[in-house]
């Protein structure tokens, strides 16, 4: 699927054919051969597309005969049926920049919601026109889903642990597990961009020309991105501990349910002890006294009553 959107009164607005200094977004599904037909019709090569499509492929630039690439990888929600599998709640996905001398080509092979905010018109002073600028927008966008995924898992992480307060069942621990997986991807991917932005500023790949305004936005999305870096790295570790602890807690309460079993058995089995000897085809004492069973009773509960102090004394009830 191609689209076309060009600025307007400092928002996006999509229109039916391409002009000069558009953003040509460029999504799933294609047809057969339309890859190859993309990479003829607008001079890139073909490994570029292919690239940017690529789930795996990591955040990086490159430059190949004037044309340039930049991979940024963004995070997008898990379409995964994630009840049955446990999948992570957020992955990420590369997003390929490919800014030509009239238009600026961006290809993904999910809908990524940094793109989406620029289709529903919700960032400002956007205008594809200016490729330096729109660009570092796509990546401050980035940034902001990112933060604000950060926030919904970590919310999302405090209410399960609310609820593991009150219980100890497995599907609240299958949810962090999902939590925790969502983490690993975004500081892969934060590192990832964070490497990529520090190096296209050292090298200025982006042709700012010393630009202030453009120079100070650039600045902004490695500040950002770095926040991003370090709440993902906190609540990763905060999450890891969490884990731990309440493994510890569930062995921690097995153990106790195991002793109280024991102790129970171990009270139980005196009078069982005593009601044994008695079923014994032996001459016993007080066999022939009808008040036999009231005695055997009382010395039952005499035993039982002493090993409950007894334990008791010993902290083991």
């Amino acid at each position: 699927m191609i689209r076309y959107f060009i600025g307007e009164k400092g928002r996006t607005k999509e229109v039916q054919e391409q002009e000069p200094g558009c953003w040509v977004m460029i999504t799933p599904p294609f047809e057969q051969g339309e890859l190859e037909s993309l990479a003829d019709t607008y001079g890139v090569p073909f490994e570029y597309i292919v690239d940017s499509l690529d789930i795996d492929e990591r955040s990086r630039y490159e430059v190949d005969d004037d044309v340039r690439l930049v991979v940024l990888n963004a995070p997008v929600p898990n379409e995964v049926d994630r009840h049955g599998l446990y999948e992570a709640i957020y992955i990420t996905a590369p997003i390929g920049i490919i800014p030509l001398d009239d238009m600026t080509l961006t290809l993904s092979r999910m809908d990524s919601p940094a793109l989406i905010r620029f289709v529903e018109q919700k960032v400002r002073g956007c205008d594809p026109r200016n490729q330096e600028q729109f660009i570092l927008q796509i990546f401050e966008q980035t940034n902001y889903i990112y933060l604000d995924n950060l926030k919904k898992l970590n919310l999302k992480r405090y209410l399960i642990e609310k609820e593991l307060y009150n219980s100890s069942r497995n599907e609240e621990l299958k949810q962090l597990l999902q939590i925790e997986k969502s983490l690993v991807y975004f500081v892969t991917a934060l590192r990832s961009n964070e490497l990529l932005y520090m190096k296209m500023k050292r090298t200025d790949f982006l042709e700012l020309n010393d630009d202030e305004d453009l120079l100070e936005l650039f600045d902004d999305v490695i500040i950002d991105n770095s926040q991003a870096l370090e709440m993902a790295n906190v609540y990763t570790n905060i999450l890891s501990g969490t884990m731990e602890t309440y493994a510890s807690i569930i062995s921690n309460n097995l153990n106790m349910y195991i002793n109280r079993i024991s102790v129970i058995a171990i009270v139980l089995m005196v009078p069982t002890l005593v009601s044994s000897f008695y079923g014994m085809n032996v001459k016993l004492p007080f066999q022939e006294d009808p008040y036999s069973f009231y005695y055997l009773s009382f010395l039952s509960l005499v035993l039982i009553f002493t090993s409950i102090y007894i334990l008791r004394k010993k902290n083991l009830l």
